[in-house]
């Protein structure tokens, strides 16, 4: 497999207190991740880590054939990588134009955002929620409009954090489902979880975190 990106010096403290230092990371490109560990160990902090969203000091990354600093956040990454956080968070508009926002924010040109918008939905089964208020969608719902607005901007690696939590029944495995189908179109998949089943994804490798080092299985 070709690796997609890899990172050199993931490091996380808070002054004396080492969370992880991770020598070298490696995604390859349309592969799926689970990433465990207990409580407090750094899961979501190096999610966040790997898509902007929390300063990285020294870390490098090699992506494209070229090796770039983790912070400041790279644009070329800014458009590669899309983080989804446990409880997304959905501005007070409809459902579409949640899923549209980061396309045109991006300056896609309009003509194609209905089109992206449209595939994203049908893929997370949320069509007919196209004109609903955000706030008035049940848990697994919110999860599948989070995925189908990271879906539409066509992520070459997607972070997911805890993407069952609080989920149970038909909800959770939706969420299960649509996961598979984002690595068969391409995207490499990273998830922090204690889902069984989730980790147990026929494909899936695993990854986890301990005593501040990082273990692939």
């Amino acid at each position: 497999m070709t690796a997609l990106l890899t990172v050199h010096g993931l490091r996380k403290a808070y002054g004396e207190r080492l969370l992880f230092d991770v020598a070298r990371l490696e995604i390859e490109k349309g592969s799926a991740y689970v990433l465990t560990g207990a409580n407090g160990t750094g899961k979501s902090t190096l999610l966040r880590m790997l898509g902007g969203l929390e300063r990285c000091g020294a870390c490098t990354v090699e992506f494209e054939g070229g090796r770039l600093p983790l912070y400041p956040y790279p644009q070329a990454l800014r458009r590669a990588i899309v983080y989804v956080h446990q409880h997304p968070i959905m501005f007070s508009t409809s459902v579409g134009h949640n899923i549209a926002y980061g396309l045109l924010a991006r300056g896609v040109d309009r003509g194609r955002v209905r089109g992206l918008v449209d595939g994203a939905m049908a893929w997370a089964g949320v069509l007919h929620l196209r004109d609903n208020d955000p706030a008035r969608l049940s848990g697994g719902e919110k999860q599948r409009v989070a995925l189908a607005r990271a879906r539409a901007l066509q992520p070459r690696l997607l972070l997911l954090d805890e993407p069952t939590a609080n989920l149970d029944g038909a909800a959770r495995e939706q969420v299960i489902g649509l996961i598979p189908t984002l690595v068969g179109q391409g995207s490499s998949v990273v998830m922090a979880c204690h889902d069984r089943d989730l980790i147990n994804l026929p494909g899936v490798r695993r990854l986890k975190l301990r005593e501040g080092q990082l273990e692939v299985r």
